[in-house]
Order: structure tokens, then C-alpha cells, then sequence
């Protein structure tokens, strides 16, 4: 015997009933903005998008829409004051949040979103993320200036345990800041800015090496911040230097770039580095609120950026990360939002950019 369907509720039935879904409002968005910067060899630069709440990744259905009419629309999680970013290798987006208090997790191929936090007692607490890491297995690694350790969790966002709180010996963290994984070597290294120090640990946290000391000469450091893992180099932001030092993986030193001004070609604020598929290497200023990019012996082949809130423009931008297909990621702190550029090389197609 067929049934008839019936209206699970009547009130569902009088919501489905009423002129809001008759009756649509027109739409009011604004065209999408764009942004391309042409390069010397057919090289390109394209912004693609941004995005700095939970409500950009997540794709609501025809019932979902429903219930948010009969209860309201859900809260949704906005960046606060974002900081730190990198991607894994399902592509999901991983950017630590100080001014939350969390990281936020975006998964734009699967439209999901997922926020940690972890509020425990005062020891225990996550309270001001700063850099943000993978290893090979998509675990986080997120330093915490204010808790001076590391918190580790796994690729589902589970908290799993905590690097450095020996208080006193060398496991202890004064600022912990910059974090890099070499998963195969099966190295974290990470930078105490306060101790103006970068530590060598093995994946327990056990320290295998200990680079610097306070100062200016090569291997010294004056605040380094960001760490950089790229090929056989470890890139320091050594930020009140001014500069940036490149070691070997095991810590000896290599060579340095950067001077101090507030010009092209120079460092006044550097925040983040990262290099692309060519082996350019983009510098992040806060201060100047522009990306510089340099060839290896440090010589300026362009930037992008000003200050402002459209495309292509920044207030205060801190982390920067570039992906295996050469998508550039910036953190635009003071907009409260991560903007995506695309950079097209010489061995890539010279055909448009997705839009």
C-alpha cells in the first residue's frame, strides 16, 4: 500500500507556505573584483579570491536554508586577528588565529570548516597561536607565544600532545614562533625569538641543535620569527636584523639578503617567506604592507600590494604560504581575511587563469 507523504510539522508546512521563498529578494552583490599583475617572460600574477569567515566555505542546501528560517542562522566563525597560514595535502587551508584563540581549519574542496580551540586550565591552554606547520601525515603543529609550547594535533583537529614545557633546560621556550617540519628527517625546527635562538628538535621535542645568539653578524639572530623549509635551505626571518639567513638543514650557515628601509627592495616590518616553484623567494612586510619578491642572490624582481581593503591590497599583513602549485597565500591581519593569488611561471600554461 502506497502513502501519502505528510508534513513532518505544520509549522514546517506554514514556513514552506509563506512569500519569503515565493518572493525572493533581488540580489545586491557587487561584481567580483580583479586583480592581475604581468610579468617580464609572459609571467603572471592573478588574484583569485579571499575569504575570512566559516560562512565562505560552507555550501547550505535548499532544507539547510529552511531550518535557518525556522531557528535562526547559525553563528558562524570569522577571523578575529589571523596571523599564520599553510596548507596540507588535502588542500584544506590551516590559519591560526591569536585574536580567537583558535585555528580555523577550511576545506573548500569538501565545503566543510572546523575550529580548535583548547581551553583547559592555565597550563594547558592554547592562548595565542602563532605559526602554524604540517608533517607528511597532515598533523598541526602550532606554536604558542603566550604558552610557550607547541601543541600538536592530528589531521582531524584532536589534540594530541604538547611540545616543550620543561621549564628551565633547553626543551623550555621562551617565544616560540617560527615552526618547520622535515618529516623525513624527522626534524621540527622552530625559533625562540626572545632567546634569539633556533632549536634542531627531534619529533619528541628532544633538542639535537641549537643555531645563534644575539647579534648581527652571520648565524646570529636579533628576533628571528618565521621559518622557512625549502629544498636543502632553512630560511630565517631574522627581523629586527632586518634580514634573511639561510642555513643547511643541519644549522650551518649559508648566506643572508635584506637591509633595513622603507623602499622597495629593502625590510622594515619582515613577517613570512616563501618561495615558489621557480626558487623566488616573497618576503611579507607589515609596515610597507606589500609582498617583495627576490631571486636567490637578493636582488628585487617586483612586489604587489598597498595598503587598503580591495584586492590585491593589505593592512598589516603577516603570514605568507605558497602551495605545489605555486597558489600564494596572504595573510591579511588587519582585514581579518586570507587572500589567494595564482602565480603563473614559465612551466606553467600561459592560457587564462580559473576564474
Amino acid at each position: 500500500m502506497r502513502r501519502k507523504r505528510r508534513w513532518a510539522s505544520p509549522v514546517l508546512a506554514l514556513i514552506l507556505l509563506t512569500p519569503v521563498f515565493a518572493y525572493p529578494k533581488p540580489k545586491t552583490s557587487s561584481p567580483p573584483e580583479l586583480w592581475e599583475l604581468s610579468l617580464d617572460g609572459g609571467r603572471r600574477l592573478v588574484w583569485e579570491h579571499s575569504f575570512g569567515s566559516e560562512s565562505e566555505v560552507r555550501k547550505v542546501g535548499f532544507w539547510g536554508k529552511v531550518v535557518d528560517v525556522v531557528a535562526g542562522a547559525p553563528e558562524m566563525h570569522s577571523m578575529v586577528r589571523p596571523y599564520s597560514v599553510v596548507t596540507d595535502s588535502r588542500g584544506r587551508v590551516i590559519v591560526t588565529d591569536p585574536g580567537a584563540a583558535g585555528i580555523h581549519i577550511f576545506d573548500f574542496n569538501a565545503h566543510k570548516y572546523k575550529f580548535i580551540q583548547r581551553i583547559k586550565n592555565e597550563r594547558d591552554s592554547m592562548l595565542s597561536p602563532q605559526c602554524v606547520a604540517v608533517d607528511a601525515q597532515d598533523n598541526i603543529y602550532v606554536t604558542d607565544s603566550n604558552a610557550g609550547v607547541i601543541f600538536v594535533f592530528d589531521a582531524n583537529g584532536k589534540f594530541q600532545r604538547t611540545i616543550g614545557s620543561l621549564r628551565g633546560g633547553e626543551g623550555y621556550y621562551e617565544r616560540p614562533t617560527g615552526i618547520a617540519i622535515d618529516s623525513a628527517a624527522g626534524r621540527i625546527y622552530l625559533s625562540d625569538t626572545l632567546r634569539n635562538k633556533i632549536l634542531i628538535l627531534d619529533m619528541q621535542g628532544k633538542v639535537v641543535k641549537l643555531i645563534g645568539q644575539k647579534g648581527d653578524a652571520d648565524g646570529d639572530f636579533y628576533f628571528p620569527t618565521e621559518l622557512r623549509l625549502s629544498g636543502p635551505d632553512l630560511i630565517v626571518v631574522d627581523a629586527m636584523n632586518f634580514r634573511l639567513q639561510f642555513f643547511d638543514r643541519s644549522g650551518n650557515f649559508e648566506s643572508s639578503m635584506g637591509s633595513i628601509g622603507d623602499c622597495a627592495g629593502a625590510f622594515y616590518r619582515p613577517k613570512d617567506v616563501a618561495v615558489d616553484s621557480e626558487g623566488d623567494v616573497y618576503v611579507v612586510d607589515s609596515s610597507l604592507g606589500a609582498v617583495q619578491v627576490f631571486n636567490r642572490k637578493g636582488q628585487l624582481l617586483y612586489y604587489f600590494g598597498e595598503k587598503g581593503t580591495h584586492a590585491g591590497e593589505f593592512q598589516l599583513p603577516s603570514g605568507l604560504y605558497i602551495d605545489q602549485e605555486d597558489h600564494v597565500y596572504v595573510v591579511d591581519s588587519f582585514n581579518r581575511r586570507v587572500q589567494v593569488f595564482h602565480y603563473f611561471g614559465l612551466n606553467k600554461p600561459a592560457g587564462e587563469a580559473p576564474k
